[in-house]
């Protein structure tokens, strides 16, 4: 099944079977067990539409491991616990392990080079510690003019996968990129060709942070399943590998921040969606950010959002034991100030009664030991799970839950007016520009987007320093017993906004859906700016150029299509979702395809230059 795209159709019978599989909490029966149970009655007895058993025993646990993580039965195994993903893979799946790169897909050394004194550096969310997402001239060596003139120079195909979300690192002509199959790839910069790669336990959305070490590099990271890791960056060999945090439903989606030999770790969590599961327990998880030493992976300290742990709070009208408090994970890098020896994040909501105050919150910390020094709370009260979005609202939805307008992305440092500004943008629509040395106070507010559980400023902004440009998700999602079906008419929009004072500048509203299948216009991927121009990329599969002044757009490219790729791997492009593009020493690296709100599939990363 070489860089075959696994459709929702083969798997919808196993996926409607595993919801009501175990709670979180309880030991995970046998995938045997599991599978005669809940699975037996329409995969024995299949109808032409369910796919009979033989058929997943001709896919590798590896490959059903994927589709459970991040493919076609995602959104159902969100409630179940990573064990009992693996009980069911091992036992349907065929022994063997999945195809290896075959040896045209290698550069003529195996060996990546970091070079430590280059100044054309992306190293992890942000070209600079700001979290700006904007490349200045001598990084991103592409100007406005250049722009219009970029062309496809290579493509590299994730073998087996459906999503490509993870954002490329790119240092010393080097490029360090994850999958959504859990495999972190060293390639070549000018060529795409393959250095090493490095198998993960579970699915990478976070960019690599390269750190130097002794002689050489380290490779920071995390995986959807909670795991850290520390790699050799000119072979890959693992160093060290921890978990920062013991809960189960542990979610490293952002990437770390290094700091005089520390590894700043922000640390999220699937739970909110265990409460599907009307016999689980929700909720016990707590944000955090988690300091590991760099050479040993030793911790140095720990803050946590929420200030104790959850304890129980009575019971549902099921009978399931309720939690709290809990919640509150950080689902985007911290923002390093150098000047007052602070680092900000950006929190999401509580999942469960009763609401703490760092929930929905811009939070300052100080950059030595982890303290807070003060936060400031733009949505009080928004406790929220994923039983809330079901009709009727499901059990463990607390009684008056919010409206999940909570930060995804982080925060930008940034200056205008002879002060200094802290600017995030919100899924409620809202972009807030915090004082950072009066606690946070708010010196002004903008509305960009509608708003919405899937609304607002999704991934993440870019400033100029003259402008911040906001891109607006509103991705509209219709839910149907088999599938998510996009609205190709609802979402989107980019804005540009004055840093001074949060008025508008400029906005444009691109739709290019048309009778495209699994399309919509949202924009919420996060945004690149370079000197004059800001990138965005579109669930609608479009990566659009426009001048930061004027917003006339100067370039677009459909990614939706197939490619044909360096190493060989049958691949596609197609939503383009989660971090953005990354231009760095005069080319321009960006993935695409998302599934996870029902969009266009896609396995490809794409790299360009005039």
């Amino acid at each position: 099944m070489t860089g075959h795209i696994v459709s929702m159709r083969l798997f919808i019978a196993l996926a409607l079977a595993l919801l009501f599989a175990a709670p979180g909490h309880a030991q995970a029966p046998s995938g045997e067990a599991l599978y005669q149970r809940r699975c037996a009655a329409c995969h024995d007895n299949a109808d032409g539409r369910t796919p009979p058993r033989e058929s997943l025993r001709n896919m590798t646990p590896s490959r059903i491991m994927r589709t459970l993580d991040f493919g076609a039965m995602m959104t159902i195994a969100y409630t179940l616990t990573r064990a009992e993903r693996e009980a069911v893979a091992q036992f349907l799946g065929k022994p063997g392990a999945e195809p290896v790169p075959p040896p045209s897909a290698y550069c003529s050394s195996r060996t990546a080079r970091v070079s430590a004194t280059t100044g054309a550096v992306w190293n992890g969310w942000s070209a600079r510690p700001d979290n700006a997402r904007f490349a200045p001239a001598e990084v991103a060596k592409l100007d406005a003019a250049q722009v219009p003139k970029l062309r496809l120079k290579w493509a590299f195909g994730f073998e087996g996968d459906i999503s490509a979300f993870a954002q490329p690192t790119v240092i010393g002509g080097q490029v360090f990129v994850g999958s959504a199959g859990g495999v972190v790839h060293a390639l070549r910069a000018d060529t795409g060709c393959l250095q090493w790669t490095f198998q993960a336990t579970g699915p990478i959305r976070s960019a690599i942070v390269a750190a130097p070490l002794d002689a050489g590099h380290v490779l920071l990271f995390g995986d959807l399943t909670g795991w850290f890791y520390a790699l050799n960056a000119s072979d890959g060999t693992v160093l060290w590998k921890k978990r920062p945090e013991e809960h189960e439903s542990v979610r490293l989606s952002a990437p770390p921040i290094v700091h005089d030999g520390l590894a700043i770790i922000p640390v999220a969590s699937w739970e909110e969606s265990r409460s599907l599961n009307p016999e689980y327990p929700c909720c016990t998880f707590r944000g955090s950010l988690t300091a590991l030493r760099i050479r040993d992976g030793s911790q140095a300290w720990k803050t946590y959002m929420v200030p104790e742990p959850a304890k129980r709070t009575g019971q549902t009208p099921t009978g399931t034991e309720t939690w709290g408090p809990s919640g509150v994970g950080i689902w985007s890098s911290p923002t390093v100030d150098l000047k007052r020896r602070r680092m900000y994040v950006t929190t999401g909501n509580n999942y469960t009664v009763p609401a703490t105050s760092l929930s929905d919150a811009v939070v300052a910390l100080d950059l030595d030991s982890g303290r807070i020094v003060w936060s400031r709370q733009v949505r009080p009260n928004d406790i929220y799970n994923s039983a809330c979005s079901t009709t009727p609202k499901g059990a463990s939805c607390p009684e008056g839950s919010g409206p999940d307008y909570d930060f995804g992305s982080p925060a930008i440092l940034t200056a205008a007016g002879g002060r200094d500004l802290l600017l995030a943008g919100n899924k409620s629509g809202i972009v807030y520009a915090f004082d950072p040395d009066k606690n946070g106070e708010i010196v002004w507010e903008a509305r960009v987007a509608q708003g919405g559980i899937n609304g607002g400023v999704q991934w993440g902004m870019a400033s100029d320093g003259e402008h911040v440009f906001a891109a607006a998700s509103d991705v509209l999602v219709t839910r149907t017993a088999t599938a998510r079906i996009l609205d190709p008419k609802a979402g989107g929009g980019l804005t540009a906004l004055r840093v001074a004072d949060g008025s508008r500048a400029w906005h444009d509203d691109p739709s290019t859906c048309g009778t495209r299948a699994n399309c919509s216009p949202a924009q919420s991927a996060a945004l690149t700016a370079i000197p004059g121009v800001v990138f965005s990329g579109s669930l609608d599969g479009h990566l659009r150029a426009y001048q930061a002044r004027s917003g006339e757009m100067i370039w677009d490219f459909d990614t939706a299509r197939p490619f044909e790729t360096v190493n060989g791997v049958k691949a596609t492009g197609g939503a383009i979702d989660g971090p953005g593009a990354v231009v760095v020493d005069g080319m321009l690296f960006v993935n695409s395809g998302y599934t996870r709100y029902g969009g266009m599939a896609g396995n490809v990363l794409l790299a360009f230059a005039p």
